[in-house]
């Protein structure tokens, strides 16, 4: 039996950091992963949806990553989204990945194409080979991928020894189920969407990726804690504010990254940029959405904390 121990809990999906000209700053990344290690996280999820994998180049990929194993201390689990479309790229990111020594690599499947299910398993098997001594994750994220992962597709990949699990970010709690069943206790599953944060533990998730934890990781660090403990009103109150937080954090002309990592820099003091065209940045009118955001994530601390 494998110790996936390490991939349990709370893992935030990193953001990606720019400067003010919009280039990658290696000193906003480091900054942020030393964020993640003072608040307490697993570990972190680096060149994600979150870190808006899909509008960076491989070599800026590259510089993000580079920067969070600079920073990082070895507290923090390290899961490298190295995913492109195109095969080539994504092993050159895996094989860079791993030679970073980071804890695993992950990857959606290639999107646009809709590829029959052995394409999918030959391109992740493809990028797995090319880090041969890393862990490999499968993303599940069909309403952005356009594909979902079935259960024979999973079946298939676990043929592969690499692969330890899925990430699932489909919206049906069954499907964490689906997934935790079907691995038993060699693989792990980790609950994508953040709504359902405690709902997908309950249904068999090990830990949670998630693309709002960075904002208020304490908050999902207690859900997990009342859940260990069996707090299920308290996790189940938590839920519920931070989803209303989530909701706030969606509610601007600016993508929601733009808006958390302005909530950040109001919070936490954390200076990390703006998104990459063609995402929205934020406007004058966000300002207020950001402040608002601000203080709904400082309030629900100040309740449950």
């Amino acid at each position: 039996m494998r110790d996936l121990t390490k991939y349990e809990g709370v893992i935030p999906a990193f953001y990606a950091c720019y400067d003010e000209n919009g280039e990658i700053s290696p000193k906003a990344v480091q900054d942020l992963t030393r964020y993640y290690i003072e608040k307490g996280v697993k570990g972190v999820y680096v060149n994600g949806s979150s870190g808006e994998c899909i509008y960076l180049t491989p070599a800026e990929r590259k510089i993000v990553l580079e920067n969070v194993m600079a920073a990082n201390d070895g507290s923090l689990t390290v899961i490298a989204h190295v995913a492109c479309n195109s095969t080539k790229e994504s092993q050159e990111l895996a094989a860079h990945a791993e030679s970073l020594g980071v804890d695993a690599i992950a990857a959606i499947p290639p999107i646009y194409f809709k590829l029959p299910e052995h394409a999918i398993a030959k391109y992740w098997n493809d990028i797995s080979e090319a880090a041969p001594n890393t862990d490999f994750v499968i993303y599940n994220i069909p309403q952005l991928a356009g594909v979902a992962l079935t259960p024979a597709l999973y079946a298939e990949m676990r043929k592969n020894p690499r692969v330890i699990g899925v990430k699932n970010s489909s919206m049906p709690v069954q499907d964490i189920q689906t997934f935790a069943s079907a691995g038993g206790e060699d693989y792990v599953v980790f609950n994508g969407p953040d709504e359902q944060f405690i709902s997908g533990r309950l249904m068999g998730a090990a830990g949670g990726i998630g693309g709002t934890y960075g904002a208020m990781p304490e908050l999902f660090i207690k859900m997990n804690e009342c859940l260990a403990d069996k707090d299920w009103k308290t996790a189940k109150a938590i839920q519920y504010d931070v989803n209303d937080i989530i909701a706030k954090l969606c509610s601007g002309h600016g993508n929601m990254y733009a808006v958390i990592k302005g909530v950040l820099k109001e919070n936490e003091g954390l200076e990390l940029g703006s998104v990459k065209a063609p995402f929205a940045p934020l406007n004058a009118e966000d300002e207020k959405v950001v402040k608002e955001a601000a203080e709904m994530i400082r309030a629900a601390k100040a309740k449950y904390l």
